[in-house]
């Protein structure tokens, strides 16, 4: 359900998918990921441990290193333009909009322009 509202035009095949599922053969998972929501809606605690790093990138610092920003022309999951976050970036910085009905899993959906851009950013 994830894949298909985040990556609406995504054709994944079932081998993509088998591949996949064996990431989440692990007794924990559901907890985790339930949990993940609910400390990102409000409606957890996260772990004290982290709570000073929590507190600093919630002021969200600047980010000074280079840095490639991609989002896909068909991405379901929420997500702020990218003008609402440019500022944000001290050192290069480049967006790119990849088209051809991209959805949020960018390394799977656009593995050439993924890898592109990695590239680029290591020679800025």
């Amino acid at each position: 359900m994830i894949w298909r509202t985040a990556s609406p035009k995504w054709n994944f095949d079932d081998a993509t998918f088998d591949r996949s599922v064996a990431s989440l053969d692990n007794p924990d998972h559901v907890s985790i990921v339930i949990h993940n929501y609910r400390w990102r809606l409000g409606l957890a605690e996260g772990e004290p441990a982290y709570d000073a790093l929590e507190n600093r990138l919630a002021a969200g610092p600047v980010i000074t290193v280079p840095t490639i920003t991609l989002e896909g022309d068909a991405n379901g999951a929420p997500h702020a333009a990218p003008a609402a976050y440019a500022a944000k970036f001290s050192g290069r910085y480049v967006h790119r909009n990849l088209t051809g009905g991209i959805g949020h899993n960018l390394p799977q959906e656009a593995p050439g322009a993924f890898a592109v851009a990695v590239v680029d950013v290591d020679a800025f």
